[in-house]
């Protein structure tokens, strides 16, 4: 939103010139975004213990963990808010990729919201299981895979190749297999970032 009063405002004086450099604009939504946090972030924190939204820690765990029963949950809220209004207040609107990173970010905020206030009516440490939020964010994923297959010039062998590589390398036994030729049994792999 800035950004175009900064570019309509430029026309008349120069110096608003420098708000077109991506660099800037980051870092000014950094710096609002911290802002946005630390001014509200004890108000909301005190909002969410006043309506007993408080941790529920599981029995089973370490007892270390034991101690956080009862904090305040949905903390990551904040963490989107400022998020999200510093990227609609800094970040170029005209381009598809802001609203696709604000969808994603949203939509995975969402998957956290649905674990928390699963945790809460069940008052017990088990929100969503591991399965239901590795379906939840693999169409989330998905999704964003085909728009940005149809709706993007990135070339058709590109995917075709992505795909490939992601079907056919398995990183924990560090070499390739084909899943086509071990009856379709497909696992879940993670990926190692090293």
């Amino acid at each position: 939103m800035l950004l175009e009063l900064f570019r309509w405002l430029s026309s008349d004086i120069q110096g608003f010139n420098v708000f077109n450099y991506i660099s800037l604009r980051a870092v000014l939504a950094v710096i609002t975004s911290l802002l946005i946090s630390c001014c509200f972030g004890g108000w909301f924190i005190k909002k969410l213990g006043e309506y007993n939204l408080g941790q529920y820690i599981r029995d089973d765990g370490p007892e270390g963990h034991l101690i956080k029963s009862g904090t305040p949950t949905m903390g990551g809220g904040l963490i989107l808010i400022s998020i999200i209004i510093s990227t609609l207040l800094w970040a170029d609107l005209s381009n598809s990729y802001i609203w696709l990173l604000l969808i994603v970010t949203t939509s995975f905020g969402l998957i956290g919201l649905i674990d928390d206030i699963s945790k809460i009516r069940k008052k017990k440490g088990d929100g969503l299981t591991a399965f239901q939020k590795i379906i939840l964010q693999s169409i989330i994923g998905i999704g964003v895979a085909c728009y940005l297959f149809y709706y993007t010039a990135i070339n058709y062998w590109y995917w075709c190749c992505v795909l490939f590589i992601f079907f056919s390398w398995n990183p924990s036994r560090n070499r390739a297999i084909n899943p086509i030729f071990q009856k379709f049994k497909f696992t879940f792999r993670s990926i190692n970032f090293y």
